[in-house]
């Protein structure tokens, strides 16, 4: 029981120190979904705070969060319980939907989030595990700003939102997650760095809803660059037109407003559907049968049929038709014939009439109906007065002796037996010899053993067993078999074949023992800064920082001219300069692609959550002296290999310059984070 009110039923998950909860609200009688975290964990100010954030919005389409207490040591919050199948299982388990479908469903998630950016508030993590379906084919969005808080992730962003909109839809139609939010759908497949467009990865897809996909991905580009060159901007303007000029050819009428806005989003989904009548049901159609409770038939219960009796009840008249004859003794005939019948049996009580059972007690038994023609209603069968006589006893088995008598006096303890016939045994070398040659092992004196004739030797009707050559055959057969085998595949395998003698295939690699890394993509929304923290304003040439990160290797950041060499100690000025990339949130790193102007250089790189304000301290995450322009950086955990690198400033140190005319100056063409 938590807070007094709150009865935990089942834990559905735990993680990273927090649970979740199916639990019970025992003030208004109804199950709710409950997180939990300790109230000293860095995430529950984060926690808090998105749980007032979320209360403000109200939209059926949003789980509400009904309460958030700190309270004996727990931080928790407490959502509305929702039933269906997440957005992630649909598709993982019963494929992509239709065109349709997933335009109405993505159309209704931009819905519930167009409310919530009316109130300035933002989702943070739009994925796909977020996005429940029901029954009857009503979509629910969870999470709002508490999964994000959950995950250490800051307040989100409403262009994270319509990006994570668009990645929605496109995993609707693909089965795949292109989104900026993490997800456990496969990720979407890429060329050149960049994401295949729906069209190419899944055939089929509408015109429409492909352009969409790609208007807010463009969008989103555009707003994170806003510094952009002139050639830049008439290349995007050109491109655009393309589109255009495409579209409306394949249309005939000229392209909606832009989506710069989850509503946006949502009229021109609408605009594409028209007609929405019968897309619940048909949305809820699609979820597969994933734990369905099925009805359980059980085996048909045979009929109960009446047993027949040798005596059966007599006629339910007034007086039977012939009654029997008493004889001199006071006994009637039929009960001389059931004396002589049944000698053995007790006398059973007479079957009532009906006109007796009405005046009878009610007692156990069974009713037997007649047949109304013949004047029959209905006979009484009881059950029987006099219990069945009991089994006979069992015989007594007889007394055995528990030892054997004594001999008289003066006999042996053991006599031998003068029924057996004692065997006639060779020698024991002709003994030896004539069983070692019948494949038989010496006996004891028993009297059992192989029978020999009166020479000694073994007979001819025990030398021949039964399918002992056989056996032996196939045994060779088989040695001779599996020796073929065994040459023929080192043979193969010394000429550099495979075992069955074809050509080995270069470019392949075997999945078994090198399995494909996970793959990686430049993280989106990158900026970047100047950092000169041994300095008195902290400025390094920041009017050129952004040419760092434009895309275009033709433009270039260098830092300013020292006339000493950077390093710890005199003469050196500073220990070190560079820059740092502000990644938007959280995020795992795996590698960082430099185009350094000048080398040699020495650089170090250094992943963080706060913002760098100091000379980096403790061990960098990679390091690396450049011999060429190109150079990549790969950060280890100090936790151990297989751990990822996560943070959201990614730090690029220069502690050393190469030379230039005049003293030491260092430039970064280009620099590329890559990670998840």
């Amino acid at each position: 029981m938590l807070a007094g009110r709150y009865r935990l039923i089942d834990l559905l998950t735990e993680s990273d120190g927090g649970r979740f909860w199916r639990a019970h609200d025992n003030v208004l009688e109804r199950y709710v979904a409950l997180h939990v975290i300790p109230d000293d964990d860095p995430r529950a100010p984060l926690l808090m705070a998105a749980a007032r954030e979320s209360a403000t919005v109200l939209d059926a389409r949003i789980l509400r969060v009904l309460d958030a207490e700190i309270v004996d040591g727990k931080c928790f919050v407490v959502n509305e319980w929702g039933t269906g199948t997440s957005l992630d299982i649909l598709v993982t388990a019963g494929g992509p939907l239709g065109p349709r479908r997933a335009a109405w469903l993505a159309a209704e998630v931009a819905g519930a989030v167009a409310t919530a950016h009316s109130r300035g508030v933002a989702h943070g993590r739009l994925n796909p595990e977020n996005v429940l379906i029901d029954r009857l084919g009503a979509v629910r969005l969870i999470g709002l700003c508490v999964d994000a808080a959950l995950h250490g992730l800051p307040a989100g962003r409403l262009d994270h939102d319509r990006q994570d909109l668009a990645g929605l839809l496109y995993c609707s139609l693909t089965a795949t997650w292109p989104g900026p939010s993490s997800s456990i759908v496969p990720a979407a497949p890429h060329a050149h760095d960049e994401v295949l467009a729906p069209r190419q990865v899944r055939a089929g897809v509408p015109r429409p809803l492909d352009q969409l996909w790609t208007d807010i991905t463009e969008t989103a580009h555009q707003q994170a660059k806003p510094g952009k060159s002139g050639r830049s901007k008439q290349l995007l303007q050109t491109r655009q037109l393309m589109q255009v000029r495409r579209w409306v050819g394949d249309n005939g009428a000229g392209p909606s407003e832009e989506v710069t806005t989850a509503q946006a989003v949502q009229d021109r989904l609408l605009e594409f559907l028209g007609d929405t009548t019968g897309l619940t049901e048909a949305l809820a159609g699609s979820i597969p049968p994933i734990n369905e409770v099925r009805p359980v038939v059980l085996p048909q219960v045979p009929e109960m049929t009446v047993r027949d009796f040798e005596r059966t009840a007599a006629p339910f008249d007034d007086a039977p038709a012939d009654e029997p004859e008493v004889t001199e003794e006071g006994s009637t005939e039929l009960d001389e014939l059931d004396e002589l019948e049944e000698p053995d049996e007790p006398d059973e009580p007479p079957i009532p009439s009906v006109a007796d059972i009405v005046d009878m007690p009610t007692e156990a038994g069974m009713p037997v109906f007649g047949d109304p023609e013949d004047g029959d209603e209905v006979a009484w069968l009881r059950a029987r007065s006099v219990p069945p006589p009991p089994p006979p006893p069992f015989d007594e088995p007889p007394e055995r002796p528990l030892f054997a008598p004594e001999p008289p006096e003066g006999a042996p303890v053991r006599r031998p037996r003068t029924d057996v016939p004692e065997p006639v045994r060779p020698s024991p070398p002709a003994a030896e010899a004539s069983l070692a040659a019948a494949g038989f092992w010496p006996w004891e004196d028993t009297g059992a053993g192989p029978d020999l004739d009166h020479t000694g030797e073994h007979t001819a009707d025990q030398d021949a067993v039964p399918g002992r050559s056989w056996l032996r055959l196939a045994m060779v057969v088989a040695a001779c078999l599996a020796l073929v085998v065994a040459v023929a595949v080192a043979f193969n395998l010394g000429r550099g074949r495979t075992p069955l003698g074809a050509e080995r295939d270069p470019t392949r690699t075997p999945s078994l023992t090198t399995p494909p890394e996970p793959t990686t993509s430049p993280l989106p929304d990158v900026t970047v800064r100047a950092f000169d923290p041994q300095s008195e304003d902290g400025a390094e040439n920041d009017a050129d920082v952004p040419l760092a990160v434009d895309g275009n290797a033709s433009t270039s950041w260098s830092t300013s001219t020292y006339r000493d060499q950077l390093g710890p100690a005199l003469p050196a000025l500073k220990e070190g300069v560079g820059v740092y990339l502000d990644l938007g949130v959280v995020r795992e790193v795996a590698r960082v692609d430099l185009d350094l102007v000048g080398t040699p250089t020495s650089v170090e790189l250094y992943v963080t959550d706060e913002v760098p304000d100091a000379v980096p301290t403790g061990p960098p995450a990679a390091a690396a002296e450049s011999a060429g322009p190109d150079l990549t950086l790969e950060p280890a955990s100090a936790k151990g290999p297989g751990t990822a690198v996560t943070g959201r400033y990614v730090v690029v140190w220069f502690t050393s310059l190469p030379v230039v005319s005049g003293g030491f100056r260092a430039g970064l063409a280009e620099v590329v984070v890559r990670g998840r």
